[in-house]
């Protein structure tokens, strides 16, 4: 029998296999057939994608960690996915402080104490931050880069910046609270279908100021859709808060990122050479499924999920934290 741990970070919800402990190595195809497969599953908690982990080649990493979106296809990377990859890991090998390998950097984990009764704490690095066209890639759009400008092909009265975190993000700063809805979906979709200007397809993030060192955030995800957070586009929005409104920013203060989900926290280090983000927020093992491994691609996975009791005390820290 193998473990799908059904795991969230601020509610972005995944399944995380540790293929080390497997008998038999899955390829990536087999992985994104399994990530659809349990997405789209009618008895299983819903999931945003896949968690896998795996040992690392790298000396100075304890683990690699690979996403596998709703979709079948592969994310660059995910913060909220990272945050309880490093917590699993750390349990495993009895660890706060680590790196983790990702498809394109080695990044830092570290365990905080519990921030509430049975809410974990785990604080990853975000990096590396581009904003170059090829890095993203953009085309035809004609900006070196684009931090605070504005795009009629996309919006007749918003801003936008756009960076790679490594995955690619495009970012708006809305006043009206009805961005938040259509318009954000209506251009998520539109740049995520077949276009002239992000052919890969880029993660779509509105965010609202709520104050100094506070916003809200929405993302509308590559691979998924609208999704109740999204930890890169978290980060990567936090950038450019830093950088389009300096005045509303203490960057030696952590950032309180709202959320569909609820709630995390950012620290940006903004300097021009060396562009990084801390996040920080909860890694919740909602529970686990038991399978037979020989199951996990060929027949339908029952749905016994049992239960930790961790959701409830998130819950419960998240109604605290929006008062």
């Amino acid at each position: 029998m193998t473990k799908l741990h059904y795991v969230h970070g601020s509610e972005n919800h995944f399944f995380l296999l540790d293929v080390d402990e497997l008998k038999d190595s899955l390829d990536d195809n087999q992985l994104s057939h399994l990530a659809q497969k349990l997405a789209q599953s009618d008895v299983l908690p819903y999931s945003d994608g896949l968690l896998v982990v795996d040992h690392s080649g790298h000396a100075e990493c304890i683990g690699q960690m690979k996403v596998f979106n709703s979709d079948g296809s592969v994310a660059s990377m995910c913060g909220n996915g990272l945050r309880c990859v490093g917590r699993y890991l750390a349990e495993k090998f009895n660890q706060t402080d680590f790196k983790v390998q990702t498809m394109q950097a080695d990044l830092n984990v570290h365990v905080f104490e519990d921030i509430a009764n049975g809410v974990s704490w785990v604080g990853v690095q975000i990096a590396p931050v581009k904003f170059a066209p090829a890095d993203l890639p953009y085309t035809n759009l004609d900006f070196d880069q684009i931090i605070n400008e504005e795009i009629p092909e996309f919006s007749d009265h918003l801003k936008f910046t756009s960076m790679a975190v490594p995955n690619p993000h495009l970012i708006s700063f809305v006043e009206d609270d009805a961005d938040l809805e259509e318009p954000l979906f209506n251009l998520g979709t539109y740049l995520n279908q077949p276009n002239n200007y992000y052919p890969d397809g880029v993660n779509v993030n509105f965010a609202k100021i709520l104050g100094k060192n506070k916003i809200f955030v929405r993302t509308f995800e590559r691979g998924v859709g609208f999704t109740n957070a999204c930890g890169t586009g978290m980060s990567a929005t936090s950038m450019a808060f830093a950088m389009n409104y300096p005045e509303l920013v203490d960057v030696n203060e952590p950032i309180d990122v709202f959320n569909p989900g609820g709630k995390v926290q950012t620290k940006v280090h903004t300097e021009p050479d060396n562009r990084w983000i801390q996040l920080m927020g909860n890694a919740t093992f909602v529970g686990y499924i038991e399978a037979d491994e020989v199951d996990l691609l060929s027949e339908p996975i029952q749905n016994n999920l049992v239960e930790s009791g961790e959701e409830a005390d998130y819950l419960a820290f998240i109604d605290t934290a929006k008062q």
